[in-house]
C-alpha cells in the first residue's frame, strides 16, 4: 500500500485574497487553491505547510487522511463563542502519560480564538476504511456544519471529543465525565459524521447517551417573547454589526443573549450527577453484551425466514420434477458447454429439492434413466463426476 495523505483547508468567515492564495501557492504547485480552500493529495511527497500555523493565519477549518490510519479535524471558534468551562471539562486530563498533541481532543488559544483538534489514529492498521485513497475527499462537507453548530453554543461537539479520549484509552477509570449535553440521542448529521471520524465505540457512546436529557424545542412564542424583551439599544447594536458585515459577530451575539434569556426562564435545577469512566464503561458492556444479543437474535430470525423460504422453493421444484428433467435434456441436447454447464445446476438444483421432500429414489432412477441417453458425453459426465451425485 503506497502512502496517501489528503489535506484540504477551508475559509469561512473571511475570503483569502489574491496575496494570501499566491502565499499559499509557494507551498505547492498542485495544490487547489481558491479565495476559501486549499486542496491537495500527496501520494510520495509530504504537506510543506505548517497546519497550525495555517489555521492561525488563513482558514477556519483543516480535514487531514492518511492512509497509515492517522485523520485530523481542526475547527477555529472565537472564544467569546465557546462554553468554555465545559471546554476546559472536555479537554482537562489526570492522565499525565499523554501530551496535548497527543489527545484525541485538544485545544490551544491564540488571541481570541481557539483552535479546536479531534484526533484519531489507528496503530494496528487494521481499519479497512483507511486502505484506499477516498478517505479524505467529503469529510469536510459533513464536517464542517460542527463550527456553526459550536458557535451556535452547541456543545455535543466537544462532549463527543471527551469520548473520543475514552474510546482510545487516554483517561483513568477515576476521571469524571464533563457535564452531559442534551441530545445525544438525536445527533445531528455533522455530529454523526464527527463519530464515525473519530471511529467511536457505538456503545460507549450510548452509554454516554443514556444520561443525556432530550432537546427542548424553541417555539416561535419564545423568540417573540425574548424580541419583546430587548431594549432598542440592544436590536440596534445587532443591527449595526449586520451593516458592517459582522454578520457571524451578530449571530453570535443574538444568541448568547437569547440562551441566558432562555436559562432564566427555567426553574432552578440541579445538574444532574457526572459519572467516571468506569461507570460509562459498565454500561458499555451491559448495552453490548444487549446489543450483540440482540444481533444474535435478529440473525437467528432472519436465517429461519430464509430457510422457510427456501423450503417453499424446493417444494415448489420437486413438486415441477417432470418438467426440470425435460429442461435437463434440452440442455444436453445441446451438446456445447453452456449447455452442460446448465444441466449440472439444474441437476443440482433438482437433487436437492427431491431430497428435501424424501423422494431421493425417484431421482436416482430418473437419473439414471437420463443417463443411458446422454452418459457418453464426455464433458457431461466429467462435470457430473465432480458432485456427489454419482456415488449416491
Amino acid at each position: 500500500m503506497s502512502e496517501y495523505q489528503y489535506y484540504e483547508f477551508v475559509a469561512v468567515d473571511q475570503p483569502l485574497t489574491s496575496k494570501q492564495q499566491a502565499e499559499l501557492r509557494k507551498h505547492s504547485s498542485r495544490a487547489t487553491i481558491t479565495a476559501s480552500s486549499f486542496i491537495n493529495e500527496y501520494h510520495w511527497g509530504s504537506f510543506k505547510g505548517d497546519a497550525t500555523a495555517w489555521m492561525q493565519q488563513y482558514f477556519d477549518a483543516h480535514v487531514y487522511s492518511a492512509s497509515w490510519g492517522s485523520c485530523c479535524l481542526l475547527l477555529r471558534a472565537p472564544a467569546n463563542a465557546l462554553d468554555l468551562s465545559m471546554l476546559d471539562a472536555c479537554q482537562s486530563c489526570d492522565n499525565r502519560e499523554w501530551q496535548d498533541d497527543q489527545d484525541a481532543f485538544n485545544r490551544s488559544r491564540y488571541g481570541d480564538n481557539y483552535l479546536l483538534a479531534w484526533h484519531f489514529s489507528d496503530d494496528t492498521g487494521e481499519n479497512e476504511r483507511f486502505w484506499s485513497e477516498d478517505d479524505g475527499p467529503d469529510w469536510m462537507l459533513r464536517l464542517l456544519p460542527l463550527r456553526a453548530e459550536l458557535l451556535r453554543g452547541d456543545a455535543r461537539p466537544l462532549y463527543l471529543g471527551w469520548l473520543a479520549r475514552l474510546c482510545a484509552g487516554q483517561l483513568d477509570d477515576e476521571h469524571v465525565e464533563p457535564p452531559v449535553p442534551a441530545g445525544l440521542t438525536e445527533l445531528t448529521p455533522a455530529q454523526q459524521a464527527l463519530a464515525e471520524f473519530l471511529v467511536l465505540d457505538v456503545d460507549l457512546l450510548a452509554a454516554a447517551a443514556s444520561a443525556s436529557s432530550e432537546l427542548e424545542p424553541v417555539s416561535t412564542a419564545d423568540h417573540d417573547r425574548w424580541l419583546a424583551a430587548q431594549s432598542a439599544h440592544a436590536l440596534q447594536a445587532s443591527v449595526r454589526l449586520l451593516l458592517e458585515g459582522r454578520a457571524p459577530e451578530a449571530e453570535r451575539s443574538v444568541r448568547q443573549r437569547f440562551r441566558a434569556w432562555q436559562a432564566a426562564q427555567r426553574p432552578e435545577q440541579a445538574p444532574a450527577p457526572r459519572r467516571q469512566v468506569a461507570e460509562i464503561q459498565h454500561i458499555a458492556q451491559q448495552i453490548r453484551q444487549q446489543r450483540q444479543q440482540a444481533e444474535r437474535q435478529a440473525a437467528a430470525e432472519a436465517q429461519a425466514r430464509q430457510q422457510a423460504a427456501r423450503a417453499i422453493q424446493l417444494k415448489a421444484l420437486a413438486a415441477d420434477a417432470a418438467r426440470v428433467w425435460k429442461d435437463i435434456d434440452t440442455q444436453l441436447n445441446r451438446g456445447v458447454a453452456s449447455g452442460y454447464d446448465q444441466a449440472l445446476q439444474l441437476t443440482l438444483a433438482l437433487a436437492e429439492a427431491m431430497q428435501h421432500v424424501e423422494r431421493h429414489a425417484e431421482f436416482q432412477h430418473a437419473l439414471n434413466q437420463l443417463l443411458t441417453v446422454h452418459g457418453k458425453r464426455r464433458a457431461w459426465m466429467a462435470r457430473l463426476e465432480k458432485t456427489k451425485l454419482l456415488a449416491r
